[in-house]
């Protein structure tokens, strides 16, 4: 489980995120007890994370939501992602969650990977919005 001291890591990697990561924006999520993320190195260097967010809604017990997982490329189909995921299980009933859950577009990959693991797909169309907040 990365804590703050971890930042130079998650910085230091270019391979596992979408863009860089902004070492402000890394300190804040570190920082955060509600934001959580597991580390995969290999000899010191990032090559997979997993990062999340625990929660509660008046209406609903606490759970657990996997924002991002990425390994990268070189180090894919070794178990890395389904290790962090397992991590992420144990890490989220430490948290008393009840619940564990991700948003992914259905590729065969990720209908393969998280039926694998047990976990059971909710619907067969997600549709997802966004909006760019401008100031």
């Amino acid at each position: 489980m990365a804590t703050p001291a971890d930042a130079g890591v998650v910085l230091s990697s270019t391979d596992v995120f979408d863009t860089a990561p902004r070492p402000d924006w890394t300190q804040e999520f570190l920082s955060d007890p509600r934001h959580h993320m597991l580390l995969a190195l290999d000899g010191g260097a990032l090559v997979g994370f997993l990062s999340g967010n625990n929660f509660l809604h008046p209406d609903k017990p606490p759970t657990f939501w996997i924002a991002e997982l990425g390994v990268n490329e070189s180090h894919q189909r070794q178990g890395i992602a389904t290790r962090l995921v397992a991590a992420a299980e144990a890490h989220a009933r430490s948290l008393e969650c009840q619940e564990i859950w991700v948003f992914s577009d259905p590729t065969p990959d990720a209908l393969g990977f998280y039926t694998s693991l047990g976990w059971a797909r909710e619907g067969s169309h997600i549709a997802m919005f966004t909006k760019v907040l401008t100031p």
